[in-house]
């Protein structure tokens, strides 16, 4: 948690810290530890994928879920020996085989153990699942039921995060795994907003209780957690909008905004460095949600977008 630290010191006095905390809400607080192994409900072991970090937070999340003998296995971490040794030795300890792969998402932390698995487990190669499969992997469509002794779980298209994203729900108690769409410390990085916000309330309409993330501990309220989020996202749109609004009135006869502009006009005076690679790619995303709903525009000058609110 060293480099967060420093990051949260290096931050100017001037900064508007409300307006930042969800991207250092879960990194300046102190995460608990979680154990490397632990049945967290009577359908659901999870293993950590061994994999630490300020992205990963205490490592990436994977689950086995079923009563049987035979059991599903949600994602796969990094990679990590460390993650097929506890994966093994989970395995071992209840007498039980993984017949079946799913996969959240194609980012390296989620799909990295993959050939680890396969190299344990030989039999599991051709039954390994990811929405937009690599070779010898099998799609996932939205709304397909995977089933197995204690669990039914069917998986829900809710890219955002990434293009591919899926997120699974265990019927039997109405639980959520969440992938990285929702963590259970802070909030996530997106590639799309406008995408991942209308994932959000597609996740929403599921009516889960429970939320299993792809890094975290387990989130014991979803629909609360879900409901801030959402709100968190819909109150940054009302100020980027109002920052421009500002630029707007006291730079009359301006064609616009840049984004490097409204990010001091929102947030403060900051870091050059955290500027351009945190906050200028944030509000760079925010404004083209925005412009794609048509409630912001853009001329371009000198190759660059100059930013204004419609009808402003």
């Amino acid at each position: 948690m060293k480099e967060v630290n420093v990051l949260s010191r290096s931050i100017n006095k001037s900064v508007n810290l409300y307006a930042f905390e969800e991207y250092l809400s879960a990194q300046a607080s102190l995460l608990p530890d979680l154990p490397e192994i632990k049945k967290i409900s009577p359908r659901v072991i999870r293993v950590l994928g061994g994999n630490p970090g300020l992205m990963q937070l205490q490592g990436t999340n994977t689950y086995i879920v079923g009563t049987g003998s035979k059991r599903i296995l949600v994602d796969t971490g990094q990679g990590i020996p460390q993650w097929a040794q506890w994966i093994s030795s989970a395995i071992e300890e209840h007498g039980i085989t993984i017949e079946k792969v799913l996969l959240t998402h194609w980012h390296g932390d989620h799909t990295g153990g993959v050939p680890d698995l396969v190299r344990m487990y030989p039999e599991l190669e051709g039954s390994i699942f990811k929405n937009r499969p690599d070779a010898g992997q099998n799609p996932i469509s939205d709304g397909e039921v995977f089933e197995t002794e204690g669990a039914t779980i069917r998986a829900v298209f809710t890219p955002g995060h990434s293009v591919d994203h899926m997120c699974f729900l265990l019927e039997e108690e109405e639980a959520l795994f969440t992938g990285d769409n929702m963590l259970g410390h802070g909030t996530t990085a997106v590639e799309d907003l406008a995408t991942y916000m209308n994932s959000l309330f597609v996740m929403q309409k599921q009516n889960c209780k429970i939320g299993y993330p792809g890094h975290g501990e387990v989130i014991g309220d979803l629909k609360l957690v879900m409901q801030t989020e959402i709100g968190r996202k819909q109150r940054r749109e009302r100020q980027i909008i109002a920052g421009l609004k500002t630029l707007q009135k006291r730079n009359q006869g301006s064609i616009g905004a840049l984004p490097r502009d409204l990010v001091t006009q929102v947030f403060g005076d900051l870091p050059d460095d955290v500027v351009d690679s945190i906050f200028v790619p944030f509000v760079k995303e925010l404004l083209m949600k925005l412009a794609i709903e048509r409630r912001v525009g853009f001329r371009m000058s000198l190759g660059d977008k100059l930013w204004f609110v419609k009808g402003g």
